[in-house]
């Protein structure tokens, strides 16, 4: 059976609030604890209007207290953004706080101009450069499978679980390598999926942590009672996507009807790109698209993601989908 997990941006929508983001994150939280959902990850993300989890340690720990069973986690961490000793600090500090179910996601991509590389005083594209480096040292931080001459309290022994993020082949052969469990964001970025996972599985090396390959794949999900009812529900996501690629990011928008053809051809053809690692409509029309996904790339989980402006509509939509997905075979 395949699993499911969900992915939040902690998105800000046009007209609210962060206390507002975050309660609709707690909620939702709450409802893929409740609906049985292995895991709850935030995303980091800094200086954007519509993005609130950027302190992610922070989020997770409300999260936690918020929850009973489910993993919660980073979805991910960009490493090259913080020190290794730092992140094993706060994520040390997680485990202590919430044994047994923390999951820290890593990703390399600084995602960042000049004005973030000064507000965090770090030169970000070099950061990213010691990616590996700084991976093997923040495992053995909290492993202490390596001597280093300082031991990180809390966070020497935690028992997180780590995770390589990616979307092109280079996280996937450095989680291949270090014999890590794998994630790849197929909902923004699905060109290298394919080939991505074929180079994870067949260069994967058993670590403790893990004895054989293990693939989660992000895809945007989208289900209500109408198949127009669930493209509207995309279209507040849709245009967050394409103001993102056009250089004008800003909170997430009300939807708008038939979204798509109001577009020109290239921004349609980016919509449709991003499609392929989609599914919207009723609920049994998303259960066959993610059939389908899961065929194409055997995926052992598929981690939820698609905000949506109406909060209680994304809960809405995660129901009907657990409730129509519990038969998915894995291929």
């Amino acid at each position: 059976m395949t699993r499911f997990s969900v992915l939040d941006l902690v998105p800000v929508r046009e007209g609210g609030t962060l206390t507002e983001a975050f309660a609709a994150t707690t909620d939702l939280a709450r409802a893929a604890d409740a609906l049985g959902c292995d895991r709850f990850w935030v995303a980091e993300h800094h200086a954007m209007d519509g993005i609130a989890g950027g302190a992610t340690s922070v989020v997770l720990a409300h999260i936690g207290n918020a929850t009973r069973r489910i993993r919660i986690g980073s979805g991910g961490i960009m490493l090259p953004n913080h020190t290794p000793f730092q992140i094993a600090e706060q994520f040390g500090t997680l485990d202590a706080l919430f044994p047994g179910r923390i999951d820290l996601g890593l990703g390399r991509a600084p995602g960042a101009g000049p004005e973030l590389q000064r507000a965090l005083r770090k030169n970000l594209h070099q950061a990213a450069e010691y990616f590996p480096q700084d991976v093997a040292e923040l495992r053995a931080l909290l492993t202490g499978n390596l001597d280093l001459p300082i031991a990180a309290t809390p966070g020497l022994g935690a028992q997180v679980e780590m995770w390589m993020l990616g979307s092109s082949l280079f996280g996937a052969q450095l989680a291949a390598q270090l014999g890590l469990p794998y994630a790849f964001a197929a909902h923004f970025a699905p060109d290298h999926l394919d080939s991505a996972l074929a180079v994870y599985r067949r260069d994967f090396q058993p670590s403790e942590a893990l004895d054989k390959p293990h693939v989660m794949v992000a895809m945007n999900v989208f289900a209500a009672d109408t198949e127009a009812e669930a493209h509207l529900l995309a279209s507040s996501q849709q245009q967050s996507f394409v103001r993102l690629r056009s250089g004008t990011p800003g909170k997430l928008p009300p939807p708008i009807a038939d979204y798509a053809n109001t577009l020109p051809a290239q921004a349609q053809a980016m919509l449709a790109h991003l499609g392929q690692a989609a599914a919207v409509g009723t609920a049994s029309q998303v259960r066959e698209q993610i059939a389908a996904f899961v065929a194409r790339t055997g995926a052992d989980e598929i981690l939820l993601c698609g905000a949506t402006y109406d909060p209680e509509a994304r809960i809405r939509s995660l129901e009907a989908t657990l409730e129509a997905c519990n038969t998915v075979p894995v291929t």
